[in-house]
């Protein structure tokens, strides 16, 4: 951040980014029957205490706070938020596909909703440890969607769930990286 007179300007741009994931095509968006049950599962990957909304939500406060002072670290956490806005959009569609609805609440199997709220994310001050929460994110997520495939009998489903494990080991791999430099 470089101050000209009175004004502060925050010189890191972010044209050009795109997002970050692993180069391989996702499957197609499809299930094999409406199931609420299934849809109740991935309500918890969009909007639970441990989803997408959460990721996308706590990257994007992390490349806020570090834009002006570590643009280039920023940008990368930008590209990941900007995946698992893709991931929230995806898991939208299966939901719909489903039969549920999306409406950030997070359903157990009991049918009971939680709203989303943004105490589920880990909003530390320190860099290190901002990036030891994504860490901590991608693995909690990473074995969600682990569980959610054992409890899911559609491999239409299960296929982009494990599509989706594909990008967060990815992000760990960068996050991990981006440690090594802070």
């Amino acid at each position: 951040m470089e101050a000209k007179g009175n004004i502060l300007v925050n010189h890191c741009s972010f044209a050009g980014v795109k997002p970050v994931m692993v180069d391989l095509t996702y499957p197609p968006i499809q299930v094999t029957a409406r199931n609420q049950a299934y849809a109740n599962l991935l309500s918890n990957d969009y909007c639970g205490a441990v989803s997408e909304l959460s990721a996308t939500a706590q990257y994007i406060n992390n490349e806020n706070r570090l834009s002006s002072e570590k643009c280039e670290m920023a940008k990368t956490i930008l590209g990941i938020a900007m995946a698992e806005m893709m991931h929230l959009q995806k898991l939208g569609e299966l939901i719909c596909l489903l039969g549920g609805n999306v409406d950030f609440a997070a359903r157990q199997q009991n049918g009971r909703a939680r709203m989303w709220t943004p105490e589920y994310l880990s909003i530390p001050e320190n860099v290190r440890k901002m990036l030891l929460a994504d860490i901590e994110a991608e693995r909690a997520a990473i074995n969600q969607y682990q569980m959610h495939i054992s409890m899911i009998n559609d491999s239409c489903i299960n296929a982009v769930l494990a599509r989706i494990i594909k990008d967060e080991e990815y992000h760990i791999m960068l996050l991990q990286m981006m440690m090594e430099d802070c």
